[in-house]
């Protein structure tokens, strides 16, 4: 059975990553056709309607993506996310031998973060301020539960804005089980078989007191999976001190965004960073680095992280093998040292390092 795959070079560098990897992909001659819409040079060209028409029809006319990184013109990535419920965000954290780490010690981390995608601050309700205090909400620290005084009194504050966070338990719930049932395929792979949760309730009583309560009562049905909750400050600190001790790692959305870039760095950076967003009916596939506007046209953007996310992919639409032998040969590769590009302190340009990874496939 051959797989459909929408390719979504994005704007920027990120087509010259995306490039990079079906170069790849197509020499590993592999059951799988492509659907490639134009970059986001080409995309300008058409009014906003019409790009995203070009890009959904892509989308919905595959069985998956491959997406690159937008910085606007590239449209897509809200269809992805929230048109096609793509609420866990999954993005793996391991070294591998050949990568400078600013750590001393790098070697043994490997763990996976799984954050919820679609909820949280990344709704993107906001307003003004003056709105918020007319609204006629309770707008006591903690909801009113304790007999204090306003913190910070809104009313003689002027002009501002607001923002509006939101955690539900159903969306929580589901992220929660999606993380128990990769830490449960990954204790078979010899990983721990550990789950560990990480927010900031001791501030946010009811919103991330939601998310760990929620995420405790789904543990509660994993006896076989060990599990720890920290504060995000500490957690934070944790991934610098003993990034080692974890395995899968379940966060809420705008924590899971910050602290996998922190992850990110402990390991060599963004440009080694895959991610796949996987719902229930659909998963989309993306390096977790952004457009890389600086080294757009240069050839030196990294395409690892596109390259391991199409590994990824591999393993999702039923090519496991194949996206093992992928992994394997960037891990070859990179512990050769022979065409590691600028980030990683080489000089190789995007096309050999690929190039290095093909020849060890």
């Amino acid at each position: 059975m051959i797989a459909s795959v929408a390719v979504v070079p994005g704007d920027d560098a990120a087509p010259e990553a995306v490039a990079a990897t079906l170069d790849v992909l197509e020499a590993m001659g592999l059951p799988l056709e492509y659907r490639v819409v134009p970059d986001g040079s080409t995309l300008k060209e058409l009014d906003p309607a019409e790009r995203e028409r070009v890009v959904r029809e892509a989308i919905d006319g595959c069985d998956t993506a491959l997406f690159g990184a937008t910085s606007g013109a590239t449209p897509g990535i809200w269809h992805l996310r929230w048109g096609k419920g793509t609420y866990a965000n999954v993005r793996p954290v391991r070294w591998r031998p050949g990568v400078p780490s600013p750590l001393r010690a790098p070697e043994g981390i490997d763990y996976a973060i799984v954050r919820e995608n679609v909820e949280d601050l990344y709704l993107g309700i906001e307003g003004e301020l003056a709105d918020l205090l007319a609204s006629g909400l309770d707008l006591r620290p903690f909801g009113g539960a304790l007999d204090v005084e306003l913190r910070h009194d809104l009313r003689k504050a002027g002009e501002g804005r607001y923002a509006v966070k939101v955690i539900t338990r159903e969306g929580t719930e589901r992220v929660a089980r999606f993380a128990c049932r990769l830490a449960l395929d990954r204790r078979q792979r010899g990983h721990p078989g550990s789950v560990t949760c990480a927010a900031k309730w001791n501030v946010l009583w009811r919103s991330d007191g939601l998310f760990r309560d929620t995420v405790r009562e789904v543990m509660s049905e994993h006896a076989d999976l060990r599990y720890e909750e920290f504060l995000a400050d500490d957690f934070a600190r944790r991934l610098v001190s003993d990034p080692q001790s974890l395995d899968v790692v379940v966060l809420p959305n705008l924590y899971g965004d910050l602290l996998s870039d922190e992850g990110a760095a402990t390991v060599g950076g963004l440009g080694l960073a895959p991610s796949g967003c996987y719902g229930d009916d659909y998963a989309y596939f993306e390096p977790v680095h952004g457009t890389a506007p600086d080294t757009a046209g240069r050839g030196v953007i990294n395409s690892v992280a596109t390259i391991l996310s199409a590994a990824m992919l591999l393993e999702h639409v039923g090519l496991a093998e194949a996206g093992r032998r992928l992994e394997a040969a960037v891990d070859a590769a990179l512990a050769a040292g022979e065409a590691l590009t600028p980030d990683l302190g080489g000089s190789a340009t995007t096309g050999e390092l690929a190039k290095a990874v093909r020849a060890r496939l």
